[in-house]
């Protein structure tokens, strides 16, 4: 009798853990305001819902699992099974991943999405290949200046500390004659108040998550660029999932972009409104700041293809035909 009962329970045991769900822990980069990270979490849910609650993911949010230049390489090493990070920041292992950061490539939504579509399938490849599904991506609101004084030529520019976050911001901000000074989304007020950046290139996004209204008076809306952030999950935590849960995530990944890109086409103005409602100064961009942008563009697009060679050609090609 007491055999039949340890068996019995070992059994239920044992049906217990396979019934048991999927449990993943996913990194994200913004606080829990930040549209993409609201983006994150419905996805989730929309995963758990799908699955019946056979895969339930848990969003951590503003960077406290792992830091930007960290989530990559831990989605890769399974220290988590997925995250979503800034794809540009990838451009120092490979120049195809910043294609969105190349000045005045793409400066509104329309052009955003069209360079996405030609160029995910050679991001996809290049990440599989180390082990990492791209399942989605959310941009953000195209970049422009924050600063504390006001400017007509990139000449007042001249010299100023001016935030870096990627290989590609801190290029800009060197040909505009400015000084690139890497700072993390988190340590941007304690930068400006400690005098370690005077001026910073970002969306408006980051502006109200940082209160920028706090540090600097000037909104230029230059829309210099759109990044992206893309969610990735470790391939072989994916092919693990069963058939019915692998086709759920990807189902919820093609809502969660949908989803995403129409966020980012109504938060932007939105955003820009409250930097003006907290008595920042919103202005156009200066024409003579346009026009030598436009030449510093044209330089950095040039550098960017003898980086990305056969790769980037074919994506600027695919880009021009859409």
């Amino acid at each position: 009798m007491l055999k039949r009962f340890v068996l019995a329970v070992a059994v239920a045991a044992a049906s217990h853990s396979a019934a048991a769900a999927d449990k993943w822990n996913m990194t994200v980069e913004q606080p829990d305001g930040n549209y993409i990270t609201v983006v994150a979490r419905e996805f989730a849910q929309d995963v758990a819902k799908a699955t019946n609650g056979a895969l339930e993911i848990k969003v951590h949010s503003n960077s406290v699992l792992f830091k930007r230049t960290e989530v990559k390489r831990a989605v890769q090493t399974g220290q988590v099974p997925i995250g979503d990070v800034l794809m540009s920041v990838l451009g120092n292992e490979d120049p195809v991943f910043e294609v969105d950061s190349v000045p005045l490539l793409a400066r509104n939504f329309d052009q955003a999405e069209k360079l996405w579509a030609a160029s995910r399938s050679a991001v996809a490849a290049k990440l599989e290949k180390q082990g990492i599904k791209v399942l989605y991506s959310v941009p953000w609101p195209p970049q422009s200046f924050f600063t504390k004084s006001p400017i007509n030529t990139l000449a007042d520019l001249k010299g100023v500390r001016f935030r870096a976050y990627n290989a590609a911001t801190a290029r800009l901000i060197e040909l505009m004659g400015a000084a690139p000074t890497t700072v993390a989304t988190g340590e941007v007020p304690q930068a400006f108040s400690a005098g370690v950046i005077e001026a910073m290139i970002t969306s408006p996004a980051t502006g109200v998550d940082t209160q920028a209204w706090d540090f600097s008076k000037y909104y230029y809306d230059v829309n210099a660029f759109i990044p992206k952030n893309f969610v990735i999950v470790n391939l072989r935590a994916f092919n693990k999932l069963p058939e019915a849960s692998r086709k759920a995530v990807l189902d919820a990944a093609a809502r969660a972009e949908k989803k995403g890109w129409e966020l980012a086409r109504t938060k932007s103005q939105e955003l820009v409104q409250t930097l003006g409602q907290k008595g920042m100064q919103i202005k156009p961009t200066p024409p003579a700041v346009e026009a030598e942008l436009a030449k510093i563009a044209a330089t950095m697009k040039e550098e960017w293809l003898k980086r990305a060679g056969q790769d980037g050609r074919q994506i600027l090609d695919a880009y021009s035909a859409k």
